[in-house]
């Protein structure tokens, strides 16, 4: 028999696939515009941001679906407040506004949608696993 996917289980992928496209989109914009980042910020950005809401939506398709949408929850969440963070509070590289003109745009516009993207992924997964919790 085929399982079904829940259409907000589809929902939930099509953010955090979204989630991945702006975060590479951005990626573009820090390099082209020479952001660094130190070392345990890229590794910040690579096991959580970029790794945990995927590990997530594997988790939650081949195992346990409320585990893998907590760890999109979580992961999307700490995403949140370290782009909120760095962005647009703490006045360093990072912040929109000390990025370089021609890559201005470019990386404040993704910086909002990458916001927008993580506040999504994690009300749906929150929804998704206290819901599915519910159901059992």
């Amino acid at each position: 028999m085929k399982s079904r996917i829940a259409p907000m289980q589809l929902v939930l992928t099509g953010i955090v696939l979204t989630h991945l496209a702006v975060n590479l989109a951005h990626g573009f914009a820090h390099a082209r515009a020479n952001v660094a980042l130190s070392r345990s910020s890229m590794l910040f950005v690579l096991l959580v941001i970029l790794v945990g809401p995927i590990l997530g939506l594997v988790v939650q398709r081949v195992a346990a679906p409320p585990v893998g949408e907590w760890i999109i929850a979580v992961t999307m969440a700490g995403a949140l407040a370290f782009g909120v963070a760095n962005h647009f509070l703490i006045q360093g590289a990072d912040h929109v506004s000390h990025v370089s003109e021609p890559w201005r745009a470019l990386f404040g516009s993704t910086a909002v949608l990458l916001a927008a993207t993580e506040v999504a992924g994690s009300a749906v997964a929150v929804w998704r696993a206290t819901e599915v919790r519910r159901a059992s």
